[in-house]
């Protein structure tokens, strides 16, 4: 029963993604910025069960390649990800603030190819990292299940 809960929130947070990227397909990766947007979420687990659950998730949302976890440092990175003139790179921090929580911030940085080089651009928005955050928190769960 709680596996068909999961799904049902996966598949909506899927068309809910795929929703906001096709309202925002106009204006995307326009915006450029000085230093990429880095989003925190606080989270009730241990470090190494959401560092295992942030690269579940880089890995099935292909938003970078060959995932890292450092577990000395608590991050988890990928290479860039190198799509026609776009590349992507995922890099998030996992912070313990108490035992029972860790903070987690996460950036995806993205640069658009241009004739001076690679530029950094805006592609994800909040809503879009806050859906991010909603698949992590799912992940966790799945990684939690597996220690028990």
């Amino acid at each position: 029963m709680r596996e068909l809960a999961i799904r049902h929130r996966l598949i909506f947070v899927l068309l809910l993604t795929a929703a906001l990227l096709s309202a925002c397909a106009a204006s995307l990766g326009n915006t450029r910025i000085a230093k990429p947007d880095e989003y925190n979420r606080i989270f009730e687990a241990r470090e190494k069960i959401i560092l295992a659950a942030l690269a579940g998730v880089f890995k099935e949302k292909m938003i970078g390649t060959n995932v890292r976890i450092d577990q000395k440092k608590n991050m988890v990175e990928t290479d860039y990800l190198i799509q026609d003139e776009w590349r992507t790179k995922s890099i998030a921090r996992v912070k313990k603030l108490n035992w029972k929580e860790c903070e987690v911030t996460l950036s995806v940085i993205t640069e658009k190819k241009t004739p001076q080089g690679w530029e950094l651009r805006r592609l994800l928005e909040k809503p879009q990292f806050d859906n991010l955050f909603y698949y992590l928190d799912l992940k966790i769960f799945e990684e939690m299940a597996k220690i028990e």
